[in-house]
């Protein structure tokens, strides 16, 4: 994997910034954006640049599609590709189903599925100019379950919307040599300690720990090789188990 460039939304924390790092080590150069932290894109870029790598940070709303588009075309612009579209960008919030605003359920699509349908839309095309491309989409590990939810019911809709978009662009972008999957994580240890009620449900998980960052990494770094080029429309369960 090397001279390639990836674009990474919501590349500043987390799997985002661990995924833009392992990729720069790996070769491709990053383009990386967030909403409202400049201070950690500003590390997470150094970090790429560290590692000899070219990278472009921008605070981009890719909720809003004119501030997604002009990102995408800077980029395009200066480097003259985007090969592999990473969508790691989403907000997340728990209220019971009928306390909730009509302000906190439009938040839901807006950060957690809008953004997948705009990033895709405009990178596709350069990927089916060069017969090579892949998507990777973030969902969680319910959601092609079905479950109910009452208390994250429009986080959980909003997945569930990532997962039927991610098989359509499979579908349409295939004969183009561009694969699309999605990866669902259940627990993912990034460093933060889980709330009381997470830890509990934790224990239900088959592995018996949650997983890591690295697991992640490791995961996406498989879906964009020359060798997953027959993997598409799959969704990538990284549970330890949970749910089965």
């Amino acid at each position: 994997m090397t001279e390639k460039v990836a674009f990474i939304a919501g590349g500043s924390r987390g799997i985002g910034r661990a995924l833009g790092l392992a990729l720069a080590e790996a070769g491709w150069d990053i383009a990386l954006c967030h909403r409202k932290s400049p201070a950690a894109a500003g590390s997470a870029a150094a970090a790429i640049a560290a590692a000899g790598r070219r990278v472009i940070s921008r605070q981009c709303d890719v909720s809003d599609p004119e501030a997604a588009t002009a990102f995408v075309r800077e980029v395009e612009d200066k480097w003259g590709r985007i090969d592999a579209l990473l969508n790691c960008a989403g907000a997340f919030h728990r209220v019971p189903l009928f306390e909730e605003t009509l302000a906190g359920w439009h938040e839901m699509f807006d950060h957690n599925l809008h953004p997948v349908f705009y990033l895709s839309r405009l990178v596709a095309p350069g990927m089916q100019r060069r017969r090579w491309g892949r998507i990777v989409n973030f969902s969680i590990v319910h959601a092609d379950q079905l479950a109910s939810s009452p208390n994250l019911t429009a986080h959980y809709i909003a997945k569930v919307g990532v997962l039927i978009l991610t098989r359509t662009l499979a579908r349409l972008l295939a004969p183009d040599g561009i694969t699309v999957n999605a990866i669902s994580p259940a627990f993912i240890d990034s460093g933060t300690a889980l709330p009381a009620e997470l830890e509990k449900t934790m224990q239900g998980i088959p592995a018996g720990h949650a997983g890591s960052v690295a697991d992640v990494v490791a995961a996406v770094k498989f879906l964009l090789s020359p060798e997953a080029g027959y993997v598409t429309g799959t969704n990538l369960h990284l549970s330890g188990g949970w749910g089965i």
